[in-house]
């Protein structure tokens, strides 16, 4: 009787630890073609965290706007449409301000200290700016530029007059501010968009010129490194808490900075090799702008900085506390732009 008896309280004890661990299989979302460096480092992703929760956590990668298109997966991931998804912040103009700091043009020199740099430094503000979701780590790709179908981009000057696909709403807002004229568009749909002539330009960065076929309809391309744009793996919240402390845990390891850098490099070694490629090819212009040009490039962006300010004073928040956080961050990353 007594062994019996200690055998009850033993399942009774054991039973609500085991009935924690159910198995997930978790929706992982994005918006780009599964050809992208960043299917490789979602199923990276996936697979670093089935690993460490001991098998119970698995997972499904749906690539090309298969679940929702690519303005929408913020949301989508609030409402559990899938679990894990990769956003452009710059996609939705003023919901998501203060992770704007990082698009401001010639701040940013290298991917993978970008993108670690920056994930260090938003982690205080996501808890409020993105308080729908988990937020999971946040990071860049390289350094981009514009690209034209039409002519050849030199100085500000020549984006007068213009229309142009800007990457994000910091990029839109320079173009407007340039004299151009904006045409939003989600990543896939930019080859269409110049070849139809509703756009004559495009930011964008280098591999992902070849990878989206831009390099069809395009010609002139600044060597410069302008402007990046910030990303984010965002997840349900509903899903995190139905998990075990040990699956959490295989979460959380998996959504810090140091997972920030392991998505950031490869992409960032993706896009620098497109220049080259690029180069090679016939047909296509590659140049670089004189330290003068760069100079008044440089100039021309300075208003941009007042403007994202603006935009987060307007949710309460501190822009100069918070752009000197930033920059400290990139120094301390080595990837503060010269």
């Amino acid at each position: 009787m007594r062994k019996a008896f200690l055998a009850m309280l033993l399942a009774a004890s054991v039973t609500p630890a085991l009935a924690q661990e159910k198995t997930f299989e978790l929706k992982l979302s994005h918006w780009v073609p599964a050809s992208h460096p960043l299917q490789k480092a979602l199923e990276e992703w996936g697979a670093a965290v089935e690993k460490e929760s001991g098998g119970t956590i698995k997972y499904k990668v749906f690539p090309a706007q298969q679940l929702g298109k690519a303005f929408d997966h913020y949301d989508m991931a609030r409402d559990g449409i899938a679990d894990v998804t990769y956003i452009n912040p710059g996609y939705q103009p003023g919901r998501f301000p203060l992770i704007g700091a990082g698009e401001l043009p010639f701040l940013m020199s290298d991917a993978k200290g970008g993108s670690m740099a920056l994930d260090a430094w938003y982690r205080k503000y996501a808890e409020k700016e993105m308080k729908d979701v988990k937020f999971c780590l946040a990071f860049i790709h390289s350094p981009s530029t514009f690209h034209s179908r039409t002519k050849k981009i030199v100085t500000p000057e020549d984006i007068k007059g213009m229309k142009i696909r800007p990457a994000h709403a910091t990029m839109a807002n320079f173009v407007t501010q340039l004299g151009g004229t904006n045409v939003q568009s989600s990543a896939p749909e930019v080859r269409d968009i110049i070849e139809r002539g509703v756009a004559d330009a495009v930011t964008f960065p280098w591999g992902s010129v070849v990878l989206f076929g831009i390099d069809k309809v395009t010609k002139y391309h600044i060597e410069a490194p302008i402007y990046v744009t910030t990303f984010a793996f965002v997840m349900n919240k509903d899903k995190y808490n139905q998990m075990s402390d040990k699956q959490k845990k295989a979460i959380d390891n998996n959504c810090n900075t140091e997972a920030s850098g392991r998505v950031g490099e490869p992409w960032g070694k993706y896009e620098d090799a497109g220049v080259e490629k690029i180069k090679a090819m016939t047909g296509h212009e590659v140049y670089k702008l004189t330290p003068e040009q760069t100079a008044a490039w440089k100039k021309a962006a300075e208003p941009l900085v007042k403007t994202w300010g603006e935009g987060v004073k307007k949710n309460g928040g501190d822009p100069d506390s918070a752009l000197a956080e930033l920059k400290a961050s990139l120094t301390k990353y080595n990837a503060l732009a010269q």
